[in-house]
């Protein structure tokens, strides 16, 4: 039993040697910023292959969205067109809530049905737009020609276009809850500015993890919100830390981590890489696009799931 014990601290050590040696031989003590978009290749080569944020200034100022897009704008060329939106009594989305991972109440409504909602918030409901399913281009077609439906130094980094283009408008009580995608991301703030917590996959060993009985919300008819279990989908795995506020005492690994914070304004893109932990809060009526491009699954994803494994193993003796 001690033998075993002392290799669980042995790789403990060596985990948290990971995230001290890629803190201070390549990632950035902050986000750095660009004043302009560069080549493909600089881009691929500083911040791509190396796994690293930056937020880049320029890339969308040609944007005709970046001028028109607001309430009266949406209204007269979109206002009768039915969007999909998720409603939660917090703002949390797709989070741990009661012990439990809870998924909004999802629902159909016009596009000025949701901004009369911004207009007019209420203390009991928190309305986003936020389905990841491409929506710009599925939902929004109208508009679509106001973007780019691709960022092309992006693309061409990537060898690939993108898998989806999401459109996202909300509540300043909306927040997404830590996690992380499997997806490179460049996401564009259009208006009012975008939060970012975000922690690199070398130190996945330091970021909890849970399984949570699936579950969503049901608003009530006499108003009000229940937590309705979903067996079909029975337990999920998902981050069990609030950055916010985090349980230090029952969760101890993460004061191990050093997060990065970065707000994202307007007419600025982030390049939000493949695996890093990000959690995300955002100005009241922020509107957003973000690009997704199906990750390459290269060493960087071997890296990390062998990163992954070894943790699983650790956690596992320490229970």
């Amino acid at each position: 039993m001690s033998s075993q014990s002392d290799v669980c601290t042995g790789i403990t050590e060596c985990l948290r040697n990971v995230a001290e040696e890629a803190r201070e031989l390549y990632l950035d003590k902050q986000v750095p910023v660009l004043s302009a978009p560069v080549s493909p290749l600089t881009f691929y080569r500083q911040y791509v292959a190396p796994n690293k944020p930056v937020v880049v200034e320029g890339a969308i100022r040609h944007w005709s969205a970046l001028q028109q897009w607001d309430e009266s704008y949406f209204r007269k060329k979109i206002g009768d067109v039915k969007v999909s939106v998720t409603v939660t009594p917090n703002g949390y989305a797709d989070a741990v809530t009661d012990g439990k991972f809870v998924m909004p109440d999802e629902r159909k409504m016009s596009m000025s049905e949701f901004l009369d909602k911004l207009e007019r918030p209420d203390d009991h409901r928190v309305f986003y737009i936020q389905k990841q399913n491409s929506n710009l281009t599925e939902e929004f077609s109208s508009i679509i020609s106001d973007v780019d439906t691709h960022i092309d130094w992006g693309t061409e980094a990537f060898g690939q276009p993108p898998d989806a283009v999401n459109f996202w408008m909300g509540d300043g009580r909306a927040v997404t809850s830590m996690h992380r995608d499997h997806y490179e991301n460049l996401y564009c703030v259009v208006r009012g500015w975008k939060k970012f917590i975000l922690i690199p996959p070398t130190e996945l060993a330091h970021v909890p993890y849970e399984l949570y009985q699936s579950a969503y919300y049901r608003e009530k008819d006499k108003g009000g919100f229940e937590i309705v279990d979903d067996e079909a989908t029975g337990k999920v795995p998902w981050v069990a830390i609030d950055p916010l506020s985090p349980d230090l005492d029952r969760y101890p690994q993460y004061r191990h981590t050093r997060p990065l914070e970065v707000t994202v304004h307007a007419g600025q893109t982030l390049y939000l890489p493949s695996l890093w932990f990000h959690h995300v809060s955002q100005s009241h009526d922020c509107i957003a696009v973000n690009f997704w491009y199906d990750m390459q699954y290269d060493i960087k994803y071997n890296y990390y799931k062998f990163l992954e494994s070894v943790s699983k193993v650790v956690s596992a003796e320490k229970q």
